[in-house]
């Protein structure tokens, strides 16, 4: 398995230790390392969404606002 070296502040370093004493750190690490991966896939499918959105928007219908209320309105009871 490969290793990996980051340089933390000395204050996360030992919050880090504190907390996840007794634990398998290397385990802890690569969830969180998992954790961040997938959320920022989350992100960028978020983002590309929404950009689809905002591109098919220019080509939709434009309607004034009377237009949209009567549209609301027809078929009511």
């Amino acid at each position: 398995m490969p290793t990996v070296n980051f340089s933390v502040p000395e204050d996360i370093k030992n919050a880090f230790n504190t907390v996840f004493e007794g634990q398998n750190k290397s385990a802890v690490i690569a969830d969180l390392m998992r954790d961040a991966v997938e959320r920022e896939q989350r992100r960028k499918q978020h983002c590309s969404a929404v950009d689809r959105i905002l591109a098919n928007r220019i080509n939709a219908p434009r309607f004034s606002e009377a237009e949209f209320r009567a549209a609301r309105e027809e078929g009511r009871p």
